[in-house]
């Protein structure tokens, strides 16, 4: 690959390696400058621009990437489209993922332009969630240095795969001493259908016996002659020896125990075995609480029919310190794979509108019309279906205000709380079949029609363009459109920050869309702005 400064002119076919901004020009890293950039470059006075241009032998990077993304997945995922370099890795169902470690590292080893980064092993995963990526770092890569890593991958046969979840049903033990109260038992119950549930499974047989050996061991039996294909036990006292009850009950109807004690904190007092072909856990006291420990480690590895040894436990400890882990997987909307080209409209009008004195802005008109309508209208006329509104202070006149609309309403009971309680409600509501969304404040009157249009015409995943931002003179304004890939993300937003941190995160997927005018600027806070923009309105 050949890489440096050249003239405009000498630039022509290859990819920039910077982004330029001089005067009206914007030109985003990675642009194959063609005659259209060329003539842009010379009427912006740019007289150089450094560029990387392919040499024969070269492949790109994002078939670099590609390809070697697709030699590394397994059985359970599949990579996305490439772009900027990246090709990334998802999840087609839940289950674990299971990773070749020595593989992955073998692969980062190759060449410095070839990296690849996933998960941790043996994490749960949900349908849907990105598990790996390979980055090519330059804009093309040697040929030989591809097939060279493809080929290390194919060797593996698979590098990544996700186990899915295979055992569905579980049997729970739970023994009793005096003071151990019922309702810890139903509480125990619930968190435990909640652990097990990403993984598709229930609970088939529960019992409760008397914290003893024989009672004990009947009850395993009991269960797993209902169906369980899985045992826990929930001891009324932690399991303090291998002559304890849990585990002698264990053995007493012909069971082994495999390993007694894990370096995970909390969980150390967990215990795992086989009792007639099926695999029992002894659960940790830490097990009864939702959050994260050590029993959640062996639990969703034997919910997805992987074996779990004694190397496999004392290898955890590295890690292994989760007092202050408290987050699990939770199930996903499954992923749009087949692209509709919809983008739904989310009008964001929920707002106590603070600035503005006794008035709620999204009832001040502009024109005769309430600002709310005016944005509602002008979705309404864009190319977006459906068009959704999120009302909240004074929802009742909100509503009224758009009388005769085809929107459909979503009502945030939360809205004091901030513009993120909003994000989530609307993107909540976005059909499953649209790819995105374009998130529109309700008071910014003077966005049109057009300007959505034209934000939206600019979404172009297969190149990349996942966040469409519009741009006046370098600085980024509303409406935005999100494809529906950063939905979770937006749906974690707290407070009254809104999306714009997002952008910073995926510069990478962010295109701008250049405008004149300030529309996409300017909104009304304030009495004084409101005069300003129904002044400029009606001037025009």
């Amino acid at each position: 690959m050949k890489f440096g400064p050249v003239s405009p002119e000498d630039a022509r076919g290859a990819t920039a390696v910077h982004s330029i901004r001089q005067g009206d020009l914007v030109l985003k890293k990675g642009t194959l400058i063609g005659d259209a950039e060329v003539a842009a470059l010379d009427a912006a006075g740019v007289k150089e621009i450094v560029v990387a241009r392919l040499e024969p032998g070269d492949v790109s990077e994002d078939q670099a990437a590609a390809d070697i993304a697709a030699a590394a997945g397994g059985p359970g995922l599949h990579p996305d489209y490439a772009f900027t370099g990246r090709c990334n890795l998802f999840a087609d169902a839940a289950g674990v993922l299971v990773i070749d470690e020595d593989a992955v590292n073998r692969l980062n080893r190759i060449d410095e332009a070839v990296t690849i980064a996933t998960l941790s092993a043996f994490k749960p995963v949900v349908e849907g969630e990105m598990i790996a990526t390979v980055k090519i770092i330059p804009f093309a890569l040697a040929g030989a240095v591809r097939d060279k890593a493809v080929a290390e991958a194919k060797k593996a046969a698979p590098v990544i795969k996700i186990a899915p979840y295979t055992v569905k049903r579980v049997g729970i033990v739970s023994t009793m001493l005096p003071g151990l109260s019922p309702k810890v038992i139903e509480k125990t119950l619930k968190i435990t259908q909640t652990r097990i549930e990403p993984a598709g499974a229930t609970i088939v047989a529960e019992r409760r016996v008397p914290h003893d050996q024989a009672a004990l061991a009947r009850a395993v039996v009991e269960v797993l002659n209902e169906g369980a294909e899985l045992v826990i036990v929930f001891g009324a006292s932690a399991i303090a020896d291998r002559r304890d009850v849990i585990p002698m009950a264990i053995e007493a109807v012909g069971g082994t125990i495999e390993h007694f004690g894990m370096p995970v904190d909390p969980g150390n007092l967990m215990l795992i075995g086989t009792v007639l072909g099926a695999s029992i856990v002894g659960a940790p006291g830490c097990a009864r609480s939702p959050k994260e420990n050590g029993f959640d480690w062996v639990l969703m590895r034997m919910l997805a029919g992987l074996p779990v040894t004694r190397d496999d436990i004392t290898g955890m400890g590295v890690g292994g310190l989760l007092m202050e882990i408290v987050t699990r997987p939770q199930p996903r909307t499954k992923p749009v794979i087949e692209r509709s080209g919809r983008i739904a409209a989310v009008v964001l009008a929920a707002g106590r509108s603070t600035r503005m004195g006794p008035l709620n802005k999204m009832l001040a008109k502009i024109g005769g019309k309430p600002l709310v309508r005016i944005a509602a209208e002008q979705a309404l006329g864009s190319k977006a279906s459906p068009v959704i509104v999120v009302t909240g202070h004074e929802r009742e006149k909100v509503e009224l205000a758009l009388n005769g609309l085809p929107v459909r309403f979503v009502h945030n009971p939360d809205y004091a709380e901030g513009l993120g309680t909003s994000l989530r409600q609307a993107v909540a509501a976005v059909p499953p079949e649209a790819d995105g969304a374009i998130v529109c404040l309700a008071d910014m009157p003077q966005v049109d029609s057009a300007l959505i249009d034209k934000l939206i015409d600019a979404f172009d995943p297969d190149s990349g363009a996942l966040v469409v931002v519009p741009s006046i003179d370098g600085k980024r304004g509303n409406p935005v459109v999100w494809a529906r890939r950063f939905f979770n993300d937006l749906m974690s937003i707290r407070g009254d920050f809104g999306a714009r941190y997002l952008i910073g995160s995926y510069a990478e997927a962010v295109v701008e869309v250049q405008l004149s005018g300030d529309a996409a600027l300017i909104d009304v806070d304030t009495p004084e702005s409101l005069s300003a923009v129904k002044a400029e309105i009606e001037r025009a």
